[in-house]
C-alpha cells in the first residue's frame, strides 16, 4: 500500500506507526456483518482496521455516524455544526484510494468530531461566542488538519462554552446552541468545557473527538460521559488556530488531547497530533514512549482522594482505592500521599487568573466583536498592582519546583477528578463551598504543573442513577507513555466505556 500522508515530519511516529501495524491484525473477527447500531460502538482501532481491510466501506461508516447521531443529539445537543455532504464525498473518495491500493494514514476514513473552540475550514466555527456566529474559518486548526491528513474524516463540531470559559454552573452551555447534556441520564450534566466532545463520542455518534484543557476540561468530560481523554504534557501538542490559543501570562494553561471510547484509541491518535508545527514556540521535540515498554510492576505509585480542601464522597473514594488495589496486586510500591502545598498552587492560580482584571476576556470579546456574553463568562474584575502580579508570578513558579522535587520519588498519581459523580441541570450544590473547592480543585493544578494526566471510566454511580465514574492518572513531565500504560491496565480490570441507553 502507498501511503499518500504529506505533512511535517513527526515525532513519535514509531509508536503511530506500531498502533497503525496493529490495525490490520485483528483478522476475521469483524466481519461486515456489525449492524449501523454496532458499528458505531467499535474503537477507533478496530473501525480503521475494518475500513482498511475492506470489511466495511467508509461511505457506510459516516452514514452510520450521521444516523447515530440524528436518533441521539436531539436529546444531548452535543453537535452543532454538520457537513456532510464534504463528509460523504471524502468517504467516497477513500474507499477509492483503497481500492486504487492507497491510503493515506492510519486514520484512514475513521469519522470524527471536533470541538467548536477549534478552527475547521469550510465548517463554522463559533467558540460558543456570539460574534462568531457565522464565522467560516478558511484554515484548519494544526490538530485537526494533522488527522485529516491521516485520514480521518470530519463529521461536524461539539459544543463548547463560550470560549471555552463561559459555561458556569451549566458547564457546557453557551448563548447560541444551548445547553448540552450527559447521554447516561437525562437532564444531567456532560462537564466542560470538551462537554459535547465527550457526549457525542460516549453516545457513539464520532469515534473519537479533539478537546483542550485549561483547567479540566478534557479530563472532566472524559469523567462525566464515561470515556478516556488525555491532557498530555504541556509543549506536546501544538495550540494554533484553538480560539484560546498560546502567549501571554496564561500560556502555559492550555492544552490541546484527545477524547476516545478506548485507552488503544488515545495512544493511535496522540502520536498524529504531536509535534511542533513552526507556530506555537511552546512546543518541545520531546520523543513519545510507547505505553508497551512501561514495566507497570517497577512504578512508584502516590494516591490521595483529599484536595487539601474536599474531601471526596464515599463511592469516589472507593473507586480511587479500587485502582490503587489493581498497582498493588503488580508488586507496585504504593503510598498515601500528595504533592505539597496543593490547595495552595490552586489558590495561587484561581488569584493569578484574575490578576489582571479580567481583561483577558475581555480582550477576545472586542477581538470577536461580541457584544452580549454568556452569563457564566466572569469578565469583571479589577487588576492588581504589578508588584502583586510578579509576587504570584514567582509563588506559583516556586510551589511547582517543589512539586517537582517532591515527584522524584513517584512515577505515578491515582487521584479523582471531581468530588463527586456529575449531577442535573442546574444543581443545587453549586453555591456552596465545595463546590468550588471540590470540582474545580482536582484537575487546574496540573494544567499549572503541565504534567500530564489522564482519565479512564472505572465504575457506576449509585448516588447519580447510573452515572459514570473515572480516575485521574498523573505521571511526570513527558511521561505520557506511563499515563497511557496506567489507563490501559485500568480499562482493562474494569471494562471502560459502557455504552449509554440511548
Amino acid at each position: 500500500m502507498n501511503y499518500t500522508l504529506s505533512r511535517r515530519k513527526l515525532l513519535g511516529t514509531t509508536v503511530a506507526a506500531t498502533a497503525a501495524a496493529s490495525l490490520g491484525r485483528l483478522g476475521p473477527a469483524f466481519a461486515a456483518a456489525d449492524t449501523p447500531e454496532q458499528l458505531v460502538q467499535r474503537s477507533v482501532v478496530e473501525i480503521a482496521a475494518l475500513i482498511r481491510n475492506k470489511q466495511v466501506s467508509a461511505v457506510d461508516v459516516v452514514k452510520a455516524c450521521y444516523a447515530r447521531i440524528d436518533v441521539v443529539n436531539p436529546r444531548i445537543n452535543a453537535v452543532v455544526a454538520q457537513c456532510r455532504e464534504r463528509a460523504l464525498a471524502e468517504a467516497a473518495e477513500a474507499d477509492a484510494l483503497l481500492a486504487r491500493g492507497q491510503i493515506k494514514g492510519p486514520l484512514h476514513g475513521v469519522p470524527f468530531t471536533v470541538k467548536d473552540s477549534f478552527d475547521t475550514a469550510g465548517v463554522v466555527s463559533t467558540a460558543g461566542t456570539l460574534g462568531r456566529k457565522d464565522f467560516v474559518p478558511g484554515k484548519d486548526a494544526t490538530v485537526v488538519a494533522r488527522v485529516r491528513e491521516a485520514g480521518a474524516i470530519l463529521l461536524g463540531k461539539t459544543n463548547t462554552p463560550e470560549f471555552t470559559l463561559g459555561g458556569g454552573a451549566r458547564e457546557t452551555f453557551n448563548l447560541i446552541h444551548g445547553q448540552t447534556y450527559n447521554p447516561y441520564g437525562e437532564g444531567y450534566l456532560c462537564s466542560g468545557s470538551s462537554g459535547g466532545a465527550g457526549a457525542i463520542v460516549a453516545a457513539a455518534g464520532s469515534y473519537f473527538d479533539i478537546g483542550s484543557d485549561y483547567g479540566g476540561s478534557i479530563r472532566g468530560p472524559a469523567f462525566a460521559n464515561g470515556i478516556a481523554g488525555l491532557k498530555p504534557t504541556y509543549g506536546r501538542v501544538p495550540r494554533t488556530g484553538h480560539i484560546v490559543g498560546y502567549g501571554g501570562p496564561f500560556d502555559n494553561f492550555q492544552e490541546i488531547g484527545p477524547l476516545a471510547r478506548r485507552v488503544a484509541d488515545i495512544e493511535l491518535l496522540l502520536p498524529i497530533m504531536m509535534g511542533e508545527d513552526s507556530s506555537d514556540a511552546a512546543m518541545a521535540p520531546v520523543p513519545l514512549g510507547a505505553s508497551k515498554d512501561v514495566d507497570l510492576s517497577k512504578l512508584r505509585v502516590a494516591w490521595y482522594d483529599d484536595n487539601g480542601s474536599v474531601k471526596v464522597s464515599g463511592e469516589v473514594q472507593a473507586i480511587i482505592k479500587q485502582c490503587v488495589g489493581y498497582f498493588r496486586a503488580l508488586g507496585c510500591k504504593v503510598k498515601e500521599d500528595r504533592p505539597p502545598r496543593f490547595k495552595e498552587l490552586a489558590d495561587t492560580r484561581s488569584a493569578f487568573s484574575g490578576a489582571d482584571g479580567r481583561e483577558f476576556m475581555r480582550r477576545l470579546l472586542k477581538k470577536h466583536g461580541t457584544v452580549q456574553a454568556s452569563p457564566g463568562l466572569n469578565i469583571s474584575g479589577t487588576a492588581v498592582p504589578s508588584a502583586e502580579f510578579t509576587r504570584l508570578c514567582e509563588k506559583m513558579d516556586e510551589i511547582k519546583r517543589e512539586q517537582l522535587a517532591w515527584f522524584e520519588q513517584y512515577d505515578l498519581i491515582l487521584c479523582p477528578v471531581t468530588w463527586r459523580a456529575v449531577q442535573k441541570v442546574p444543581i443545587e450544590f453549586i453555591k456552596s463551598p465545595e463546590w468550588g473547592a471540590g470540582y474545580g480543585g482536582m484537575t487546574s493544578e496540573y494544567n499549572t504543573t503541565g504534567w500530564p494526566a489522564g482519565v479512564v471510566r472505572v465504575g457506576t454511580s449509585k448516588e447519580s442513577k447510573g452515572l459514570p465514574l473515572g480516575i485521574h492518572v498523573v505521571a511526570q513531565p513527558w511521561r505520557d507513555d506511563v499515563v497511557l500504560a496506567a489507563l490501559a491496565h485500568i480499562e482493562a480490570q474494569t471494562g471502560g466505556w459502557i455504552a449509554p441507553p440511548l
